[in-house]
């Protein structure tokens, strides 16, 4: 079978693809059943599909981040020769295809619509799954009208944010007081959040985000441990075992958390009750029908302490696919290996494309 793997792309979570897919590509070549396509997308949106794709975006990453310019247009643009646009043609070759782009430009329905478009069966949610998916406010909204549990949050737009900076200030301290966290509304991998205690940090937060949003979200704090889920299947999905992050020397689970080797422990199976563990499936598998997902996603969780109430957090529809990644980690602790998870993807990807 032959299967195309799509990864780079435009967003600030450009590495984490790049992870994600190599890891995939070796595992999908080291079965032995597929043939793998790998095609990679640069930072400025440049399709790259021969030669070795992902090894000229790493070489590219690697040399971006040395660069003294490297904030610089003109910098980018060096580092990007000229190569094609969108391959119709080389998309039509393909069996299936793994879209592994985190964030705008890939996780948000667009790559979801253009492979639609070409009718090619493809791994993961639809386009309108995906949009829900990666908008927070919207994503926060559908969960409100199926009446899933959430922490109180605000949503605005860097247009009503910067008409009257302190309405906001007096809005959000009012309705959510601190401290509180403030986010990019379409940004993943905690790219851009900070947490608030006191206006100034609110206002640093807020015009921080702002630079990489027009779309903003504002969530109430809350004393809580992390717990999350991975979510497999189309219509009938399966949740994994609960996993808890333990967050290592950060005050909480942000960039640098994720992704800096120590900066955090996943626990799988999550030391919690039995019946809790069951509340958080119940409500994985709410939320994951509730946008329509598909193919995967990761659910996430706030169990506040003392109350021992479930918060649901958000989803996430292409989450990071590293063997190290906690998607595939709460999958391994289920009982199903990274190599049977990409299959059973595959299957699931072809299934539904058949009964559309």
């Amino acid at each position: 079978m032959r299967a195309m793997v799509i990864f780079g792309g435009r967003s600030g979570e450009h590495e984490i693809s790049l992870a994600s897919a190599r890891a995939i590509m070796d595992a999908l070549r080291a079965s032995g059943r597929y043939e793998v396509l790998p095609v990679g997308i640069t930072r400025e949106g440049r399709w790259i599909s021969s030669g070795d794709p992902i090894q000229e975006l790493e070489s590219r990453a690697r040399e971006l981040a040395g660069s003294t310019l490297a904030s610089s247009s003109d910098s980018l643009a060096e580092l990007a020769p000229a190569s094609e646009k969108l391959p119709t043609s080389l998309v039509g070759t393909a069996d299936v295809v793994f879209p592994v782009l985190h964030g705008p430009c890939g996780e948000d329905g667009t790559i979801q619509g253009m492979l639609e478009l070409a009718g090619i069966p493809y791994v993961g949610s639809g386009v309108l799954a995906s949009a829900a998916g990666m908008d927070k406010v919207t994503m926060k909204k559908i969960f409100a009208f199926h009446g899933l549990p959430q922490v109180e949050w605000l949503g605005l737009t860097r247009k009503e944010w910067e008409s009257d900076r302190k309405h906001w200030i007096r809005e959000i301290e009012t309705t959510l007081g601190y401290p509180c966290f403030v986010k990019p509304s379409n940004l993943g991998s905690s790219v851009g959040i900070n947490k608030a205690e006191q206006a100034q940090e609110l206002r640093a937060a807020l015009e921080d985000a702002a630079g990489l949003d027009r779309r903003l979200i504002v969530e109430q704090g809350v004393d809580a441990r992390e717990i999350e889920v991975s979510v497999l299947g189309n219509e009938e999905a399966k949740v994994s075992v609960p996993g808890e992050i333990v967050v290592v020397e950060h005050e909480f689970y942000d960039y640098e958390a994720k992704y800096t080797e120590g900066g955090m422990e996943l626990v799988a199976p999550a030391r919690i009750p039995g019946g809790i563990a069951m509340e958080i499936q119940r409500i994985a598998r709410a939320a994951y029908a509730a946008i329509d997902a598909a193919g995967m996603a990761r659910v996430d969780f706030f169990l506040e302490r003392g109350t021992q109430r479930v918060l649901l957090n958000e989803i996430n529809t292409i989450p990071g696919f590293t063997p190290t990644s906690v998607y595939p980690k709460l999958w391994a602790a289920s009982g199903l290996s990274y190599e049977q998870l990409l299959d059973r993807l595959i299957q699931l990807a072809l299934e539904r494309h058949g009964a559309s």
